[in-house]
């Protein structure tokens, strides 16, 4: 009686020894960095804590946040992504082209596209693209850093060759043809927020279900966590690595048309570095670079940091040098404290 009674009671303080606030911060780092950088810049600032400040802001996070989205889905496989931001600008511009209307030279007859078949039209070059990257990947077996650097050069200098290196700002359309344009996009809200965080917000529920409750998003994690053994059991990997590069063509596109919709214009050298951040929003959100570990959450969380500090980092008047420094020390900590999550355990 006496032995089990000291068992049982030795077994209380190791429990408690066992808790640790440790696993608590690193899996909720990016929560808890959010609050940090709101906290110090609205006591450095009494301009940052404001709605409508928020509301510009989250305004920025709507871009990188769609960019982020698809780029988590290509990280979730093991792959990466650099092609976004040229994907991004490509998609702009052809929908800048579009919306100005299309000359036939034969006839001499314009064609006005509907705002919506301009839309679609743009998806569908966004998804054009990411079947290039998936096809290269998938059927090739061109490393995926590889095959969408040379993306990203290939979708940049279309649209430099489409517009000659100028810009498209008449975005308005012909409204006499039916075609009001989608400038609306970037200006408009609803309920006084902002209609692209109304986008972003579908696209993150519609990917958030497609990863928890459907097979796909079974396959695509266990893809990135281990090839060989999902294809051994059956997963379709390939057909999951081009349908990921796919979705992510489709989110720059998306960013590219709500971007253009903002800034009024679609240029060739819109979204330049915008594949970086991307990536660095999915990183500081906690995904693994090594694939199979990833939450939309997180990456929408990570996208909140990355955009807050550096608008925060601009209304105290950081130089734009700084800024640089401040957000790859960001990304460099956020690698860090993902191995220090990963590191021991298996994938």
């Amino acid at each position: 009686m006496s032995e089990a009674g000291t068992v049982r009671t030795a077994s209380k303080p190791s429990k408690l020894r066992g808790f640790s606030l440790v696993p608590l911060l690193l899996e909720g780092r990016a929560f808890f960095a959010l609050i940090t950088i709101i906290v110090i810049f609205s006591f450095l600032s009494e301009n940052y804590f404001s709605v409508s400040n928020f509301l510009i802001m989250s305004s920025q996070v709507a871009i990188f946040g769609l960019l982020a989205i698809g780029m988590l889905l290509v990280i979730l496989s093991g792959g990466i992504d650099l092609s976004v931001g040229s994907t991004l600008a490509l998609c702009g511009v052809f929908a800048g082209y579009l919306m100005q209307g299309v000359e036939l030279e034969t006839s001499g007859v314009i064609i006005y596209f509907p705002v919506w078949a301009v839309v679609m039209l743009t998806l569908c070059m966004g998804a054009f693209v990411g079947v290039v990257n998936g096809v290269l990947v998938a059927f090739f077996n061109v490393p995926a850093f590889v095959a969408t650097l040379g993306t990203l050069y290939v979708a940049r200098g279309v649209a430099l060759l489409m517009t000659n290196g100028l810009t498209f700002n008449n975005l308005s359309g012909d409204p006499s043809f039916g075609n009001t344009g989608f400038e609306w996009l970037g200006f408009y809200r609803i309920w006084g927020v902002p209609i692209s965080i109304f986008v972003l917000t579908v696209v993150a529920v519609g990917v958030y279900l497609l990863l928890t409750r459907s097979a796909f998003g079974r396959w695509l994690y266990s893809t990135g966590g281990n090839a060989r053994a999902a294809e051994l059991s059956g997963v379709p990997i390939r057909k999951v690595q081009i349908a990921v590069y796919v979705l992510s063509g489709i989110c720059a596109a998306i960013a590219g048309i709500v971007l253009s919709s903002q800034l009024t214009s679609a240029g060739p050298t819109a979204g330049l570095t915008y594949e970086l951040t991307a990536i660095a929003a999915v990183v500081v959100g906690g995904a693994s670079l090594m694939g199979g570990r990833g939450t939309v959450g997180g990456t929408l969380l990570g996208a909140f940091v990355i955009v807050f500090l550096g608008a925060g980092l601009v209304i105290i008047g950081v130089s734009s040098y700084w800024q640089t420094v401040f957000t790859g020390a960001v990304i460099v900590l956020a690698v860090m404290l993902n191995s220090i999550q990963y590191g021991g355990k298996a994938r």
